[in-house]
C-alpha cells in the first residue's frame, strides 16, 4: 500500500503548481477547525451512536480508509519522477506541463477491483453537486479538508460520487459525514473532478 504521506506530497505539489493557473470556483464553505489538506479519523471514538445503523444488521458494513481504495504498489508520485521541483516558478511552461500530465495520470488512477459490491463505512468531506432548495440527492466525498475547491482534485481513485433515495437538507460544501452503502467501481465525470467509486448511499450521518 502507497503512504498516505507520499499522496499528501503529492497533493502539495499540484496545490503549488495550481497556483495561477487554475480558477478556484468559489462557494459557500463549511466552516470548520480545519486547514486544507487535513483529514478525518477512521474512528475517533467508539460512540458511534451517532452514526445511523446498518439498514441489514446480518450485512454490516466494513469500516474502510481512504489508502484501502487504492491499489497496492500503485505509486500516485510516479507521474512527477524525473521533474526538478526545485527549479520551477510561477507561470513556468514546464509547470503547466507537468500539471497537465498529473492531472491526465489522476484521472485514469486505478481503483481497487475488491471493494466492487462491499459495503462500507467511509469518513469524509462533502462536495454537494446536486440541490434542489436546501436538499442534496448527489456529492462528492473527498479524504481531505478543500479537495476539488481550495486545491485541484486528488486522484479518481480518491473520490466517492454518492447518491441517496431521500435527499439531505442543510449540507454545506465541506460538511464532514460518514456514509455507509454499498461501493461500486466505476468511474463519473462531475464539474468537480472525475470519481473512481460509486456509492449508493443507505445512511448517512455527522461526523462526530
Amino acid at each position: 500500500m502507497v503512504p498516505s504521506s507520499r499522496l499528501k506530497r503529492s497533493h502539495r505539489f499540484i496545490a503549488v503548481l495550481a497556483v495561477g493557473l487554475l480558477t478556484i470556483n468559489l462557494q459557500i464553505v463549511a466552516a470548520a477547525d480545519y486547514g486544507v489538506g487535513d483529514r478525518l479519523i477512521s474512528s475517533p471514538s467508539k460512540s458511534v451512536g451517532k452514526v445511523a445503523p446498518p439498514a441489514n444488521p446480518a450485512t454490516p458494513y466494513k469500516e474502510v480508509t481512504w489508502d484501502a481504495l487504492m491499489p497496492k504498489n500503485w505509486d500516485p508520485m510516479a507521474p512527477l519522477k524525473g521533474l526538478k521541483l526545485d527549479h520551477l516558478k510561477d507561470g513556468d511552461p514546464r509547470a503547466i506541463e507537468a500539471l497537465e500530465k498529473i492531472r491526465a495520470a489522476w484521472n485514469d488512477a486505478p481503483i481497487e477491483p475488491t471493494l466492487n459490491g462491499a459495503r462500507i463505512r467511509i469518513p469524509g468531506f462533502v462536495i454537494p453537486l446536486e440541490r434542489v432548495g436546501d436538499k442534496v440527492s448527489e456529492f462528492l466525498l473527498v479524504p481531505y479538508f478543500g479537495a476539488c475547491i481550495h486545491t485541484p482534485p486528488p486522484p479518481s481513485n480518491q473520490i466517492i460520487h454518492v447518491t441517496v433515495s431521500k435527499p439531505i437538507s442543510g449540507m454545506r460544501t465541506m460538511d464532514t459525514m460518514w456514509v455507509n452503502g454499498v461501493m461500486h467501481a466505476g468511474k463519473i465525470d462531475t464539474e468537480m473532478g472525475q470519481a473512481g467509486y460509486q456509492l449508493k448511499a443507505e445512511t448517512v450521518a455527522p461526523y462526530k
